[in-house]
């Protein structure tokens, strides 16, 4: 599992898989100095709930990867999430799955 860090401290932990595409996804926005909404589903023991940070070009985010290796690009995942970062919404964390289907 790896870790998205934001800002001093807001930490989240997913696998190196899905940190790749975000970090694609992430950097083409911030490349074009946008700001966007990233949101995600977190679950705590018995509590599932939708969090959501403002991403700003000027506060530091750093991807930590588990491994070494680079995961292939699933270009219809990295499509929807791009897509969804373009919308009112913001970035919105979707699995995998949800793009194949």
């Amino acid at each position: 599992m790896g870790t998205l860090t934001y800002g001093t401290g807001q930490e989240i932990t997913l696998d190196d898989r899905t940190l790749s595409h975000l970090q694609i996804a992430m950097g083409l926005k911030l490349r074009r100095q946008e700001g966007f909404f990233f949101s995600w589903n977190e679950t705590d023991t018995d509590t599932e709930r939708r969090c959501a940070i403002w991403i700003d070009p000027g506060i530091p985010l750093v991807f930590r990867y588990d491994g070494t290796a680079s995961a292939p690009v699933n270009r219809n995942w990295l499509e929807q999430l791009t897509q969804s970062s373009n919308s009112a919404r913001g970035l919105h964390l979707l699995p995998e799955e949800a793009a194949i289907a």
